[in-house]
Parts: structure tokens; C-alpha cells; sequence
């Protein structure tokens, strides 16, 4: 097994530090116009497209 020094590991997590922050998990719930029943969509996507996601009616 390798070593890898702890020097080396602290730059590994600063150059990914907060890529997996900037996702978020979104629920829409969609109503059937003939049943009435809902469905609930759920998406994960970055935060910067959040209300892109919430203002298209599909």
C-alpha cells in the first residue's frame, strides 16, 4: 500500500473543497390535470439553476 504524506492529502481536499456543496437535492411536485393525483420530481442539481428548475412547467 502506498503512503501518501499528510501534506499532499491537505491539498487534495483544498482542491475539492465545497465541489459537492454546491449541489442540492429538489422536490417539484406535479399535478395531473385528469386525476388529480401528484407526482413529486426529484432532481439534484448545482444551486445556481434552482429557480431555472422551478420556473419551467414540465
Amino acid at each position: 500500500m502506498a503512503k501518501i504524506s499528510k501534506n499532499a492529502r491537505v491539498a487534495q481536499r483544498a482542491a475539492n473543497a465545497g465541489s459537492g456543496r454546491n449541489f442540492v437535492k429538489v422536490v417539484k411536485s406535479i399535478k395531473n390535470p385528469e386525476t388529480g393525483r401528484y407526482t413529486y420530481k426529484e432532481v439534484i442539481i448545482h444551486k445556481d439553476n434552482v429557480e431555472e428548475f422551478f420556473a419551467d412547467k414540465k
